[in-house]
């Protein structure tokens, strides 16, 4: 379901939610927690003070069993705070996967697909996050003061020095935080950057490899990625000398409570059994603010992480419809139609209209940038319009609810990509589907034999360091996908772009099935050939119509305007990005 607004709140809130409730029974179960620590430093005392001095075995042994049900307990606690912390982490994860992924596929429609593929990471930096020892730390600190008042009621002395040894731990945190957090921040960041680029870049290994491309990309990746060592260095360094200054600050803060220890037994204000036992608690007492010291850049990097999440989540919202549409067949209708690109001033589609009836093919010509494949990702609703509309059987295709949207139409973009799964999977639209309707699709597109000649045939996987298909192969089995369930309307982008005579007669066979079929099917194409099909032309011009009506009346008119150059021209201009 494509998230809203209020949904994107709602997600948001539920998440904190279900955040701060697992802290607060976290932290409950980290009072006991902390006190069954007091186990080992008691043990001690009274082994020291009363065995010692009384050489009771009774005493001991009763002792010993004490303390081995209080381990035992520290352990079970233990395991259910870990599950705690896996559970939540676990269900935020849920919650959030899906309109995350939604949200982000939204981004990379709109051009964001680094800030996208980041997020997604996110997700998965949070889980780790949540039952890491990182964020036990915090809730072990808050019951400290349970320490503090074991040491002073062994002696004054020894709360007073344990409140100074703390307050230095908590200043040395906050400086460490003061120092390192600018430089992480942006030392991630240019890492993230570095890594989006290169994946990026590395789709393109083929022309790279031709042309040579690979020192210059080679020379540019060594410059950002030393850039970003050289920061994430320096945030290391600066965070790696606090925590070692805070280590053995912490390790000379349990001397001087021994020492102060033995001074008190000399003076004879404390038994020996105290001192020892006050230096245990005390070690317990700094080991929160020192694991603190070292685990701030994982609060940090998680904050960070969950910013990126709840930012994408309410900016990359969908206003489309929730509830699925029946499928229909009624005309295509564009009305007034006007799309500006983000980040640009002018339009590339300058308020066109036009209609077209069931069992027609409509072929889209015209010059390079003239804004043939930006009309084509409107009529799909892979963007949305700034002024007008495109409507299905009087439903706008871009608020359509994308499932039973999906059903209703085939869509073959100018750039075909293929998922990673198996070719079975990729006609189908990733689905469960029944074999009988993909063999179906694969006749349609005159792919079955060809698919039969392969490894697995159906079962063969595809994608990435899958088996490799030629481009070709790529553009009839995705010609397959486009047909898969014989929907209502048809957008091919360049569907022949790749193909040879054998599968060019192929995609026109499948054009005209459609057709009669009672489709609307809308191709755009520079090669004439394919447009002999069409039973209607519209000729794109810098983003206006030039011409549009029957085929044979359109080129007529363009015949005597042009002649004969001209002719070739308006129908066989080449595809656009636009």
């Amino acid at each position: 379901m494509p998230v809203q607004r209020s949904d994107a709140r709602t997600l948001i809130k539920d998440g904190r939610r279900t955040f701060v409730a697992g802290l607060v029974y976290a932290a409950a179960l980290s009072g006991f927690i902390t006190l069954l620590q007091l186990t080992v430093p008691l043990f001690m005392l009274q082994v020291h003070d009363r065995v010692v001095n009384s050489r009771s075995y009774d005493t001991l042994a009763m002792l010993a069993l004490l303390a081995a049900g209080g381990l035992l307990l520290y352990g079970i606690l233990e395991y259910i705070r870990a599950l705690t912390f896996q559970a939540m982490a676990g269900t935020l994860v849920r919650r959030l996967n899906l309109p995350t992924l939604e949200a982000a596929l939204a981004a990379s429609v709109e051009g964001g697909s680094v800030k996208a593929s980041q997020v997604l990471r996110d997700l998965a930096d949070l889980r780790t996050f949540l039952t890491s020892s990182a964020v036990v730390a915090p809730l072990e600190g808050m019951w400290c003061p349970i320490f503090l008042a074991v040491l002073f009621a062994l002696h004054p002395y020894y709360g007073l020095l344990a409140i100074v040894s703390a307050g230095i731990l908590v200043c040395l945190g906050l400086l460490s935080d003061m120092f390192t957090r600018q430089v992480t921040k942006e030392a991630n960041q240019a890492h993230i950057e570095n890594i989006s680029r290169v994946s990026a870049t590395l789709r393109h290994s083929e022309a790279i490899e031709a042309m040579g491309m690979l020192p210059a990309l080679a020379r540019r990746w060594r410059a950002s990625q030393v850039h970003a060592a050289d920061l994430s260095n320096l945030a290391n360094g600066r965070g790696r000398g606090m925590h070692a200054t805070t280590r053995v600050l912490r390790l000379l803060m349990q001397i001087g409570a021994l020492s102060l220890g033995a001074s008190l037994v000399i003076e004879g204000t404390a038994s020996p059994g105290s001192m020892i036992g006050a230096t245990i608690i005390m070690s317990r007492l700094l080991a929160p603010f020192d694991s603190l010291t070292d685990n701030w850049r994982s609060w940090i990097a998680a904050s960070s992480a969950w910013s990126r999440t709840r930012e994408l989540l309410e900016s990359h919202r969908s206003n489309r419809d929730t509830i699925p549409t029946p499928p229909s067949q009624g005309p295509l209708e564009v009305d007034g139609l006007i799309f500006v690109p983000p980040g640009r001033d002018l339009p590339v589609i300058k308020g066109i209209g036009f209609t077209v009836e069931p069992g027609t093919i409509l072929g889209v010509v015209g010059p390079s940038a003239a804004g043939k494949s930006t009309l084509a990702r409107l009529m799909v609703g892979a963007a949305r319009p700034t002024a007008g509309g495109i409507y299905l059987d009087g439903h706008n295709v871009y608020l359509w609810e994308r499932g039973s949207f999906g059903e209703m139409v085939g869509y073959l973009p100018q750039s075909v990509s293929l998922l990673d799964g198996t070719i079975r999977e990729n006609i189908a639209r990733m689905r469960e589907a029944d074999p009988r309707l993909v063999i179906e699709a694969a006749r349609m597109a005159g792919v079955h034999e060809m698919i039969g000649r392969l490894p697995l045939g159906y079962d063969t996987p595809v994608g990435d360091g899958r088996f490799t298909l030629s481009g070709g192969q790529k553009q009839r089995i995705a010609l397959a996908r486009a047909l898969y369930g014989r929907p209502r309307m048809l957008v091919l982008d360049e569907p022949n772009a790749n193909l040879d005579a054998e599968g060019e007669a192929a995609l026109m066979r499948a054009m005209r099935a459609m057709r009669e079929d009672g489709a609307i099917v809308v191709v755009i194409a520079h090669r004439p050939a394919i447009m002999e099909c069409a039973d209607k032309l519209l000729v794109l011009q810098e983003g206006r119509i030039a011409q549009f009506g029957d085929r044979t009346s359109v080129v007529a008119s363009l015949t005597p305007a042009r002649g004969a150059g001209g002719r070739k021209q308006a129908i066989s201009g080449t595809g656009d990005a636009a």
